[in-house]
């Protein structure tokens, strides 16, 4: 919003030295944001002025091109040029070229003289062209940066000088002064909430409230006329059927007869609107937006004569057309609210007028509409037509219900004024205006809210200030029946809220409405103070264990957004096709991109495609890591019914608010890529592969202190040979999760997965090859841990290492018959690892020789060999019976 500084001091005393920097800083401490200043006169500088046209000749030129040769006048006639310096006439008379040809002799130009600078940095001297001399320049609108328009150079008589100025302003009188350019203007940034300071009005009343200043209300000037129902006929035929209220609650309307459409606008209308960042379209254009601009309600002007019967405001009717002031002819939704006459739709309500019944030059009797429309109806049908406009943009926050008639008045005043036009007989004013709202707000209740003390009379003081209407209704004993917050014993103020006030709708609006005027710097800084004996909890440290784990491994943690496509869902969310085409997920109603319509049932998605953005951008080795939330609705999402505002739901009904709010366990996961290190000299990295995914994920259990079963799993996202199930030991998991067993002896609850990506998959997402990956259920890995990890005690006793070959079918896995040593070893076994496998010469085919290495010991004595070759024999013996290995 822009305000220009001397339309704003007509109604609030701003010092005559206040700057618009000046005007922004006051208005920062009322709530508003500062956005920038516009300054006309800080592009143009030097001798610009008024000139009259003595002699104009015109000469024909080789290119086809006829320029004109002038003698312009420069000072009063009679009087001394008292300007000096390089091309300026001692005499007052200018010869200047000029190519335009929309003036004649006598007229009085705009002439800027040599040592002037007009925006662009453009500097004016005296130079030889066409064979003349040329000591200036005759402007246009444009070359002043006044507007786009080029239709010529700008001539005072036809911009609304001559009956201010006699037969024109006077040859050599400042041009800056004459057009009003040395105004300023602020711009601030207004929020939705506060719609009414999108006018002078309210911007006004803001300053006047920072600084303790009056205000004079703008439509306090006004005195509407009382309706007599003799006025243009209009009828409101929406009752609020689409939104519950109706379309459009009152409808003002004037007429204004005899008006002379094409007088020019005045320049000091024509530069407030610039300086407002509005274009000066013509009088009657320039006039309703002014009356918008200055109290904040939009109008619009219709040529009477072209109006066939009575103005009715309905709904559209289905296959209505408009054709729109833009010139676009519109196809009309059956929730378009539109002003009618007997031909059918002539403007989309409180958005845009139709064409057809346009104010043109020719104009002479004009019907001003001055009304009040809802603001959900008016927001859905600019948005439904992306028809943004100025009117829309106040309709859609709310306009002041009360000022209709004052808006339409002060309209008539500047047509009588401006295009000598006579009030039309008849003032219509149809409708039913709004209800104040009504809230009661006990005396103590800001202070409390806020944690300062505030003496009544402030708060009421505030409150009128704001234009409410106060009273007080009685004294309540500790905020009896008002809420526990309502404060100590005391008064209760009955607030009715102004009626351009459409924010203020419960006490808490109130509050913020005495913190801000009252000030926010005297509301105290106090830093919470922790209560004692509390930090993170078990949950909390043991996630920031892994997190901070992972980074210390080398893994960058990075965050994704948690919104992903349908198929990502049931291809990295499900085992199997099988129980993806069975996974429910949760769709998201107003999705930001329409493929990304779902929230997410695991992190890879997410964490895939940045390490796909950053390999394409040739980062080739990456480690990346997350931690995060997945959503797994297991029933139906949402609740029947909202709880209303205003109290507490009941524990029923929190409980089905809390029934429709899907599972949302937190995982972590980890993408790989690349190699694990840098090249070096002497240093060849190594390639990432399927035992980096499964080693972070055996880092994350060691961490929290818990041991993971690795099984030969089955994963659709997921290599088919290179793929490990993990699951938590039997002994570990505390949740009531079912226990599943592979058959060969391994059981547990799965907890996560762990591998290399399918290659046909990678291949059509654009990812290296071999990429790995992991994901665990963190949320199952911190139940299942036991809290601080503590190490065990070890033994000064040596160790005695000894080493098996075992030859088994292809298809057994290694780390299940490393799992069955582990079992049938017993208490002595410290530690088993495979180091080899091998098929070929000397094995039979069809079967692989895994070799792994056995350490024991004993806490309290040294093993003799007999005692590790006896533990050693006792799980090559578990392990025949249970695979049938044949130790080599």
């Amino acid at each position: 919003m822009r305000i220009p500084l001397s339309w704003l001091r007509e109604f609030v005393p701003v010092p005559a030295d206040a700057t618009a920097e000046d005007v922004m800083a006051d208005l920062v401490r009322v709530g508003f944001e500062e956005e920038g200043v516009h300054r006309p006169a800080d592009e143009l500088s030097g001798p610009i002025v008024v000139g009259e046209v003595l002699e104009m000749v015109p000469e024909p030129q080789s290119n086809g091109k006829t320029i004109n040769w002038c003698q312009v006048r420069v000072v009063p006639e009679g009087a001394e040029q008292t300007l000096t310096g390089e091309g300026i006439d001692p005499s007052g008379v200018q010869g200047v070229v000029c190519g335009a040809h929309n003036f004649q002799v006598g007229d009085k130009v705009i002439v800027t003289l040599p040592g002037a600078v007009l925006p662009g940095d453009f500097r004016i001297s005296p130079r030889k062209t066409y064979g003349h001399v040329s000591a200036g320049m005759i402007a246009s609108a444009r070359e002043l940066g006044l507007g786009e328009d080029h239709d010529g150079i700008i001539v005072l008589s036809t911009v609304g000088l001559s009956a201010e100025h006699g037969n024109g302003p006077e040859p050599g009188t400042d041009v800056l002064e004459l057009l009003h350019l040395r105004d300023e203007a602020a711009e601030i940034n207004v929020t939705a909430d506060r719609s009414y300071a999108f006018s002078i009005r309210g911007v006004a009343r803001e300053y006047a409230h920072a600084n303790g200043l009056p205000f004079t209300d703008p439509a306090s000037l006004v005195t509407a006329p009382v309706p007599d129902g003799k006025g243009f006929p209009v009828r409101l035929e929406d009752a609020g059927p689409i939104y519950g209220v109706p379309g459009c609650d009152r409808f003002v309307a004037r007429t204004v007869t005899g008006i002379d459409a094409s007088r020019p606008t005045p320049p000091w209308m024509a530069q407030r609107l610039r300086l407002a960042g509005m274009r000066s379209i013509s009088l009657a254009v320039d006039i309703s937006n002014y009356v918008m601009w200055e109290l904040g309600q939009p109008l619009h002007f219709y040529d009477a004569e072209k109006l066939q019967g009575p103005i009715v405001v309905r709904r559209a009717a289905a296959g209505e057309r408009l054709t729109t002031l833009d010139g676009k002819d519109r196809t009309l939704s059956a929730e378009d609210l539109l002003i009618t006459d007997g031909s059918g739709p002539i403007g989309l309500a409180g958005v845009m007028g139709g064409g057809q019944t346009e104010v043109s030059g020719s104009t002479t009797t004009v019907l001003i509409e001055s009304a009040h429309f809802d603001p959900v109806s008016m927001g859905r049908t600019r948005r439904r037509h992306r028809l943004p406009s100025e009117a829309s943009k106040r309709n859609e926050r709310g306009v002041d219900w009360e000022i209709a008639d004052e808006a339409a008045e002060r309209a008539v005043q500047l047509l009588v004024e401006l295009a000598g036009g006579t009030p039309g007989p008849g003032i219509t004013d149809v409708g039913t205006r709004p209800e104040s709202r009504v809230i009661e707000l006990p005396a103590a209740y800001p202070g409390a809210r806020l944690g300062i003390q505030y003496t009544e009379q402030q708060v009421e003081d505030v409150l009128r200030e704001l234009g409410a209407t106060v009273r007080r209704a009685g004294v309540t004993a500790g905020g009896q029946g008002l809420g526990p917050d309502a404060g100590p014993a005391g008064s209760v103020f009955t607030v009715t809220a102004p009626s351009w006030r459409h924010d203020l709708e419960i006490r808490e609006d109130l509050v913020e409405e005495i913190a801000r005027l009252i000030g926010y710097d005297q509301i105290p800084s106090t830093l919470p103070v922790a209560p004692p004996g509390r930090g993170l909890t078990r949950e909390q440290a043991a996630r920031r264990r892994v997190v901070q784990g992972l980074a210390d491994a080398g893994l960058t943690e990075v965050l994704a957004y948690p919104f992903v496509s349908e198929a990502q869902n049931r291809f990295f969310g499900s085992a199997t096709e099988q129980e993806g085409s069975r996974q429910q997920m949760v769709h998201l109603a107003n999705p930001i991109s329409a493929e990304f319509g779902y929230l997410r049932t695991s992190l890879l998605p997410g964490l895939l495609d940045i390490a796909r953005r950053n390999h394409s951008r040739g980062f080739r080795d990456l480690a990346l890591y997350e931690s995060g939330l997945v959503f797994l609705p297991q029933g139906p999402l949402g609740s029947a019914s909202i709880p209303p505002l205003g109290r507490r739901p009941d524990d029923e009904v929190l409980a089905g608010l809390d029934a429709g709010i899907p599972d949302q366990p937190r995982r972590v996961a980890a993408v790989f890529t690349g190699h694990d290190s840098a090249p070096g000299p002497g240093h060849a990295p190594r390639a990432v592969d399927w035992q980096d995914a499964l080693g972070a994920a055996q880092d994350v259990a060691a961490l929290l202190g818990v041991e993971l079963q690795v099984v030969q799993g089955r994963h659709q996202a997921f290599h088919p040979g290179r793929t490990a199930e993990l699951r938590l030991a039997p002994a570990q998991h505390r949740s009531g999760t079912a226990e599943v067993s592979d058959g060969a002896g391994a059981t547990g609850i799965e907890v996560g997965v762990a591998g290399e990506l399918l290659p046909a998959w990678l291949e059509d997402a654009d990812l290296p090859a071999r990429t790995v990956a992991m994901e665990l259920d963190l949320d199952a890995l911190v139940a299942a841990a036991a809290g601080v990890v503590v190490a065990g005690p070890l033994s000064t006793f040596p160790a005695t290492s000894q080493d098996v070959a075992l030859v088994v079918a292809d298809d057994v896995v290694a780390g299940d018959v490393l799992a069955t040593l582990r079992e049938g070893a017993g208490e002595l076994l410290e530690d088993a690892a495979l180091f080899d496998v091998y098929s070929g010469p000397g094995v039979e085919e069809g079967h692989q020789s895994l070799a792994f290495s056995l350490r024991f010991r004993a806490p309290d004595r040294t093993l003799t060999a007999d005692e590790a070759s006896a533990a050693r024999a006792a799980a090559t013996e578990l392990a025949a019976r249970r695979h049938g290995a044949v130790q080599r």
